[in-house]
C-alpha cells in the first residue's frame, strides 16, 4: 500500500490538520494569484520600452585601462556637518551597524556638496535605500552623466543585456515569457541566493553602485546585502592578521563562457579578465577594513595548497552567508533607488517570486569604478 508523504511523518500529519482545521480548506494559491492583474512580460505600451535589454553581439570593446580615481567622499570629510545634505529627511536604520532607509530628500536634486556628502554615508551605512525619489524617469544622459560619473568611470558589462544605445547600464530583467537565452534562476539548485560583489574580476572593481527598477512585482524580489566589514570584524584576531597576508584571484572567465554557451543572449562585448586583490581591503574614505572574496568571482588564494586555500575560501562564503546578525533586506517599493558600496559589501537576488504569476522585473544597475583595492 503507498503511502504519502504526509501519512509517513507525523509532524506533517499535524500541521496540514491544523490548517484544515483554521481555515475549513487549504489556501488555493493558484486563484488567489490569479485574481490580481499581473503583467508577466511588459505590456505593448510599457514606458519604460526603450529601457528592456538587447544583445549586441558585433560590438567589441577594447580591454580596460587603468585610472585615477579620487572618491567624492573624501571632500565631504572636510564638511563640519557632513550630513548636510540629509536636513529635513527621515533616516531610520534597517540595522544598529549596516543597512538605513530615507525619506524626504530628492537625489536629483543634490548638487556636488550634497554628493560628496552622499558617497561618505554610503560607504559608513553600506547599502542606503532612498524611498519615493523622481530619479526612474530623469533622462539617461542625466542618470548616467551627471549622476553615476561624479562617483568614478562608468563601467561598460561584458556581458549583459543593455538598452539600444547606453550600454553603461547593467540591466536586471526577468519576465515570464519561454527563455530565449535570458538569465534565469538554476531550477536545480535548492535556492536561487547568491552572494557576491560586483565584477570583483576588474582591476579596479566598482564602488559607489546606484539600482532602481522600472517595474517589479508587488511583493517578492528584494535584495539582500551583507556587510563584508562587519564579517571582518566577527572574525578572531588571530585569523583576521592572517588574511590580511594573503591575496585572491578573481576571474571573469567562468562569467563569459556562461554567456557563450547561449546564455545572457550569448554576448561577450569584452575579453574576460582575470586580476589578484587582497583578501582584506580597506576603504580609502572610512579607513575601515573589510573582506573582499565571493564564490561567484573569487577562485582561490595565492600560494596555498587547493585544499588549504580552499578550506579557508569555503569557511569564509559559510560565514557570509550566514552572517545574519551583519545583513539586511531591501525591500522594493514603487520609486525606491538602492545605493550600495560594492568595495565594503555583497548581495544577492531573492528568487521568491514567478513572473509567469507574479509579473516580471525590470531595472537598471549604474557601476561606476572605483580605486583598485589595497590593504
Amino acid at each position: 500500500m503507498t503511502t504519502t508523504l504526509v501519512e509517513r511523518i507525523p509532524s506533517l500529519q499535524q500541521a496540514t490538520a491544523t490548517l484544515r482545521l483554521s481555515g475549513g480548506e487549504e489556501p488555493n494559491t493558484n486563484q488567489d494569484a490569479s485574481q490580481a492583474k499581473v503583467n508577466k512580460v511588459p505590456p505593448p505600451d510599457y514606458k519604460y520600452k526603450r529601457f528592456l535589454p538587447t544583445f549586441d553581439r558585433e560590438t567589441k570593446y577594447e580591454p580596460l585601462t587603468p585610472f585615477e580615481h579620487h572618491d567624492p567622499g573624501l571632500d565631504a570629510l572636510k564638511h563640519e556637518n557632513p550630513r548636510e545634505f540629509l536636513q529635513g529627511a527621515t533616516v531610520n536604520a534597517l540595522s544598529p551597524n549596516f543597512g538605513s532607509e530615507v525619506e524626504g530628500i530628492q537625489l536629483s536634486k543634490l548638487d556636488a556638496r550634497g554628493k560628496s556628502q552622499l558617497a561618505l554615508f554610503v560607504a559608513q551605512r553600506g547599502v542606503v535605500a532612498f524611498r519615493d525619489q523622481d530619479f526612474i524617469d530623469q533622462s539617461p544622459e542625466w542618470q548616467l552623466n551627471e549622476w553615476g560619473k561624479t562617483f568614478g568611470r562608468l563601467h561598460i558589462h561584458p556581458t549583459s543585456g543593455a538598452p539600444e544605445g547606453y550600454p553603461e547600464f547593467h540591466l536586471v530583467y526577468r519576465d515570464g515569457a519561454p527563455k530565449k537565452g535570458l538569465p534565469s534562476y538554476n531550477p536545480n539548485k535548492l535556492s536561487s541566493t547568491g552572494w557576491h560583489s560586483d565584477v570583483t574580476y576588474e582591476e579596479q572593481p566598482p564602488g559607489l553602485t546606484t539600482l532602481f527598477l522600472y517595474d517589479s512585482p508587488s511583493s517578492g524580489g528584494d535584495t539582500g546585502y551583507v556587510s563584508q566589514v562587519e564579517a571582518y570584524k566577527r572574525l578572531s584576531p588571530p585569523f583576521q592578521q592572517f588574511l590580511e597576508t594573503l591575496s585572491v584571484v578573481h576571474s571573469g572567465v567562468a562569467q563569459a563562457d556562461f554567456s557563450r554557451a547561449g546564455n545572457r543572449g550569448g554576448v561577450v562585448r569584452r575579453e574576460p579578465v582575470e586580476n589578484v586583490h587582497p583578501l582584506v581591503r580597506r576603504h580609502p574614505v572610512t579607513g575601515e577594513k573589510a573582506l573582499f572574496v565571493n564564490k561567484q568571482f573569487s577562485r582561490y588564494i595565492v600560494g596555498l595548497k587547493s585544499e588549504e586555500s580552499d578550506a579557508i575560501l569555503d569557511l569564509l562564503y559559510t560565514h557570509i552567508a550566514q552572517g545574519h546578525d551583519f545583513q539586511i533586506r531591501a525591500k522594493w517599493k514603487p520609486k525606491t533607488v538602492v545605493l550600495w558600496d560594492n568595495r565594503i559589501t555583497a548581495h544577492t537576488a531573492i528568487g521568491d517570486y514567478s513572473p509567469e504569476r507574479d509579473g516580471f522585473r525590470h531595472g537598471s544597475r549604474i557601476t561606476p569604478q572605483a580605486e583598485r583595492p589595497f590593504l
